[in-house]
């Protein structure tokens, strides 16, 4: 598994440079959305990953125009920005896990939650967009129904999602342990090798 998960790591930078990738060709008129799904035990090393990559994009494509978004943080900003931040600590001291994200329903319903996700992303002037935090987001957000909300505003800009779990094509299992979701829309960035 470790040896796949290094070869994939290996090919994600030129995979994002593609011509393919980045002009959504060859998709059947499908959005650009694609998955590079990992064992979460590697989130750490997928987040160094992600630091290397932002500086080799920068490095090896200067006129790209790109945008990495981690989910979780923008959860906190979005929360931040409605001065329910502070609240949502209290709550969570206080009254505990499952209250707080009762609490949160509302607020961090997926619709709204898309709509500040495009501000950030600005897909109108980027030309891709990186997403990552999904396991620190969960369960306040699941990411396939964001990537569902955002089928109306991403475009024609490509959207990579960094998964800590499995995505088979038609589901994603988040951890690899928890029930499957059926998302079938994305793409794998870079499919795992046959067994």
């Amino acid at each position: 598994m470790n040896d796949d998960f290094n070869g994939r790591l290996n090919k994600v930078l030129d995979r994002l440079l593609s011509k393919e990738l980045l002009s959504n060709t060859g998709l059947g008129n499908e959005i650009g959305f694609y998955i590079f799904d990992y064992p979460p035990e590697q989130e750490l090393r997928l987040r160094e990953f992600l630091e290397t990559i932002k500086a080799q994009l920068t490095k090896r494509a200067p006129d790209l125009r790109f945008v990495h978004i981690n989910l979780f943080k923008l959860l906190i900003d979005y929360l931040a920005e409605r001065k329910l931040l502070d609240r949502a600590y209290q709550l969570q001291k206080t009254k505990g896990d499952e209250e707080l994200l009762k609490a949160l329903k509302g607020p961090l319903q997926e619709k709204r939650v898309a709509e500040y996700f495009v501000q950030a992303a600005r897909p109108e002037v980027n030309d891709l967009v990186l997403v990552s935090g999904v396991g620190n987001a969960w369960p306040m957000l699941r990411s396939h129904t964001l990537l569902n909300c955002l089928h109306a505003y991403m475009e024609d800009t490509p959207l990579v999602l960094f998964y800590p779990g499995q995505y088979s094509g038609q589901s994603l299992r988040l951890f690899g342990k928890l029930p499957e979701s059926n998302y079938y829309r994305a793409f794998s960035l870079v499919p795992h090798q046959a067994s």
